[in-house]
């Protein structure tokens, strides 16, 4: 048997070994990491609702000095939570799209909670064969990677992430992280998705 890398994997670019189809070992148990962390109730779908309030999880002040009244909720964190948000939605997408390839089963009844457990169930015991099959594994390992940052993000685990300027293709400059979906050009109206923005060049201020 022939043990050295012959072809790259899809989502990190390194070499796959013979006994690997599309994507690596690392890649594919980082992706069945990025699923567990999400669901249960010690996971962190279930911890978002510990940081809803203002100066909760981020660490963020329950009062600025403003004479304005905080709101009484955090509202990107209620968003992070809601049936179509940024995370519970994504994942069920990802479930429709398996179940056309007879590789999962969409279940939208029950809690919030029930359903991302059961998303993340289904896409757990489909994993192996997304990871040497589906044609857009990379994506969906790139989409569920932005989906745990935003959450860690807002349970105060991580930091958020640093901005970066970038050029459109426009000429407007444009401030872009990773874990944003997209970003919207105000000049020519262009929407750049996740992956297209990540390939605009880098202003001279961002790459000093």
């Amino acid at each position: 048997m022939n043990d050295a890398p012959t072809q790259q994997c899809t989502v990190c670019a390194t070499g796959l070994y013979d006994t690997e189809q599309q994507t690596c070992r690392p890649c594919t148990e980082r992706v069945a990491a990025n699923l567990l962390a999400l669901a249960g109730p010690e996971g962190l779908y279930a911890r978002l609702s510990d940081s809803l309030h203002p100066g909760s999880g981020s660490g963020g002040p329950a009062v600025s000095g403003s004479r304005t009244a905080p709101l009484p909720v955090r509202l990107e964190v209620l968003n992070a939570m809601t049936e179509r948000g940024p995370v519970l939605g994504p994942l069920e997408g990802w479930v429709r799209d398996w179940e056309q390839h007879g590789r999962a089963t969409v279940d939208e009844t029950g809690t919030l909670q029930q359903r991302l457990d059961h998303a993340v169930g289904t896409l757990r015991f489909n994993l192996n064969w997304a990871a040497a099959n589906h044609p857009a594994f990379a994506d969906f390992a790139d989409e569920l990677w932005v989906i745990v940052r935003r959450c860690r993000t807002a349970a105060g685990e991580e930091k958020p992430p640093v901005k970066v300027p970038v050029a459109c293709h426009c000429g407007q400059i444009l401030r872009v992280s990773l874990d944003m979906d997209h970003v919207d050009c105000r000049r020519c109206q262009t929407r750049h998705g996740h992956a297209e923005m990540l390939r605009l060049t880098p202003t001279r201020r961002a790459a000093a």
